[in-house]
């Protein structure tokens, strides 16, 4: 099983400039792709393309050969930068991680998801915790990919190393691909098999944008 992008282009309504274009990617089952970038190329709105968040202007994302499904669970999962933004700050947190599925206790245990922190309100975690949260409630067995935008970028050093080590458990375990999204060459060295330079993928939209 893989997940493809096939020429996609973005840009917003009524602007000329492109965000993306023309931008070609595919990503199986258990590979890990860096996707790295300087801010403003285009990285998080890749992302939240290729998860179904939004739609492209043009292109197709496809998840083994057919659309993504617009219905019920997703195979593609992508967790944000901000939990904060992530989340309803209305549901106390045992709602929001059992929002798409009911995770077990053995992956709360893995996660450090402790007990008492199910009954308070998001705004009640530091964002480590609830980053935590947002790892597991997407780590359903029905997802097959797990796009990772900048996930421990507002993190402390010892809390990011955590994040990760659990991340990279959990989807070597499920033979999960991966996409992650960083400006950090050494993090996408380190946890990934294949890196991918944004500003290469997406010449097309650069040239349009020196265009006069």
């Amino acid at each position: 099983m893989q997940l493809e992008a096939r020429k996609i282009c973005f840009n917003y309504a009524g602007s000329s400039k492109w965000i993306l274009k023309d931008v070609d990617l595919t990503v199986k089952t258990g590979e890990r792709l860096a996707l790295v970038g300087p801010s403003g190329y285009g990285k998080s709105t890749l992302a939240k393309i290729l998860a179904g968040y939004l739609q492209p202007s043009a292109g197709t994302v496809l998840w083994d050969g057919s659309p993504l499904p617009k219905r019920g669970y997703s195979p593609v999962q992508v967790i944000f930068q901000h939990p904060e933004l992530s989340v309803d700050p209305r549901w106390k947190m045992s709602k929001v991680l059992t929002e798409g599925w009911q995770p077990d206790p053995e992956l709360l245990t893995l996660m450090g998801i402790e007990d008492g922190w199910m009954s308070r309100w998001p705004a009640e975690l530091s964002g480590g915790e609830l980053q935590r949260f947002c790892i597991a409630r997407v780590l359903s067995k029905e997802t097959k990919c797990l796009i990772c935008d900048e996930i421990s970028t507002m993190l402390d050093v010892i809390t990011q190393a955590q994040i990760w080590q659990l991340v990279l458990r959990v989807a070597s375990a499920n033979h999960l691909g991966m996409i992650v999204v960083t400006h950090n060459m050494a993090l996408a060295q380190k946890v990934c098999d294949r890196i991918i330079e944004l500003p290469e993928l997406n010449k097309a939209a650069l040239r349009s944008a020196d265009m006069p």
